[in-house]
């Protein structure tokens, strides 16, 4: 099984692929989707669910697991956030995949055991679970999306 899990957000979007079999979870890819600074969300959105698309039919995803907003220190981030992540929903859905939405907290304690665990240690026990000796490199975001991928593997294999 391909999962696809995604961390939303307004110039950046991470993305992380990995594969599911028996108990083996691979990667096979992850990254970014990226917009340009200050660009405004009628253009930016459609970019991105665009780029969104590319990798849809590329990898074809049975499920897809992207990251709840739980709180914004600013509100027009938040908002803007928020548009763009219910973008991504609507294009997940358009393409028959299952989407399971995960808290910051519930990703951390699938990949790292603990909640409130920091972005270096998840990203390590991410890279720990999936065999990627050389540890995920890039963007945050991007380290974020295969955490994510991971606890919708994982959240999926207790029927949650």
């Amino acid at each position: 099984m391909i999962i696809l899990g995604i961390d939303p957000g307004t110039t950046r979007i991470g993305f992380g692929i990995i594969s599911e079999e028996g108990k083996k979870l691979s990667l096979i890819d992850y990254g970014v989707i990226e917009s340009a600074p200050k660009q405004e969300a009628a253009r930016s959105i459609p970019e991105n669910c665009k780029k969104l698309a590319v990798i849809i039919k590329k990898y074809k995803p049975e499920i897809a697991g992207i990251e709840k907003i739980y709180f914004a220190k600013n509100i027009k981030t938040g908002i803007s956030v928020a548009q763009t992540r219910g973008a991504l929903i609507l294009e997940l859905t358009k393409a028959n995949i299952k989407v399971r939405e995960l808290s910051p907290s519930e990703i951390k304690s699938a990949v790292a055991g603990y909640g409130l665990a920091d972005k270096k240690a998840v990203a390590k026990m991410a890279a720990a679970i999936l065999g990627v000796k050389e540890g995920l490199r890039g963007y945050d975001d991007a380290s974020d999306a295969v955490a994510i991928a991971i606890a919708t593997a994982f959240s999926k294999s207790f029927g949650e």
